[in-house]
């Protein structure tokens, strides 16, 4: 074969855009965080990050950028190239509820992301001090009865699905809790654990196996087999409390076909490796299969979902 032909099929090859996907993701690739460590979306982040490293062939670097209930870092992540080497650890909080709280949004959730695949979907716990006054959530509504204003419950931030839940576990209970924001969930725990605060609803890895903490009520239609002694929301007439928190990978806007569907089925294959099925089952999740579109719908679906809540509930950010 002559130099000529031999330019010319390298020029090809190159201008192949599945070639080309695997180049850009080859490079290492920035995982953002937009929460503190510590906390589910950070556990989730990394649990993943390494087998997705494997199959990508390319460093996955998890880095946390949090504020405003994770639409800082989401922030960041939409205003990157979409080159592939920069990706969000989407949620319900920053791409869910945030947009429906929030008085202003620095990004569209659906123009600014290419959103590429569910990660998982974990239940809540309604929480306060393994040594606190309060052994079931009817006690705590009491307690909040009797002095208004007096219980203080912290949250992921302003515009998360804690703070969310927290405000209609208020208007279904006719009660006033304070609400506390943190920049996560895990130095809400800490500062429930310490008696700065009174308790918390967070998602179940952040608080499910913390001895020092106390369950009151799951937010699931029934009780899980993992806490059998926890009664679920629905029980306890607060069914209006159902939800999961879901978590995804999404890219920015411009990612191209090749790029995110690589990163999906890296994703996918990740989550059905024995290792992760079982940690996400005892997180009281379970692995999914989404392709792209799917995911998409979900996110779109869930922040309109959480817009009607909102709107019927009357929650504003503090």
């Amino acid at each position: 074969m002559n130099t000529t032909k031999r330019r010319a099929i390298l020029a090809a090859m190159l201008a192949s855009p599945a070639l080309n996907a695997v180049a850009q993701t080859a490079r290492p690739i920035r995982f953002i965080v937009p929460f503190p460590p510590g906390g589910t979306a950070d556990l989730l982040a990394r649990l993943v990050a390494r087998e997705m490293e494997n199959r990508l062939g390319a460093l996955v670097v998890v880095e946390n950028r949090a504020g405003a209930g994770g639409v800082v870092g989401s922030d960041s992540v939409a205003k990157s190239p979409g080159d592939g080497t920069t990706i969000l650890l989407s949620n319900i909080a920053s791409q869910g509820i945030a947009p429906a709280i929030l008085p202003s949004m620095p990004y569209d959730v659906l123009r600014d992301f290419t959103h590429i695949g569910l990660l998982a979907a974990v239940p809540s716990a309604i929480a306060v001090s393994a040594t606190g006054p309060w052994q079931n959530l009817p006690a705590l509504i009491s307690a909040a009865r009797e002095k208004p204003g007096s219980i203080r419950f912290g949250s992921n931030g302003n515009g998360t699905s804690s703070h969310a839940k927290l405000e209609i576990l208020k208007r279904l209970a006719g009660v006033d809790i304070t609400h506390v924001p943190y920049r996560g969930a895990a130095p809400a725990a800490t500062d429930v654990i310490a008696g700065n605060i009174d308790g918390l609803i967070a998602a179940i890895p952040d608080v499910g196996r913390n001895e020092r903490l106390r369950l009151l009520a799951m937010t699931t239609p029934e009780r899980l087999s993992r806490w059998p002694d926890v009664p679920s929301v629905s029980e306890l007439g607060l069914g209006q409390l159902v939800a999961a928190n879901w978590f995804g990978i999404s890219g920015p806007a411009g990612l191209t076909a090749p790029v995110a569907d690589r990163l999906n089925a890296a994703l996918v294959e990740s989550l059905a490796t024995p290792a992760i099925t079982e940690r996400l089952v005892e997180l009281g999740a379970a692995p999914n299969r989404l392709d792209r579109a799917a995911f998409t719908a979900l996110v779109d679906a869930d922040m309109k979902r959480w817009a009607q809540i909102v709107r019927d509930a009357g929650i504003k950010a503090d």
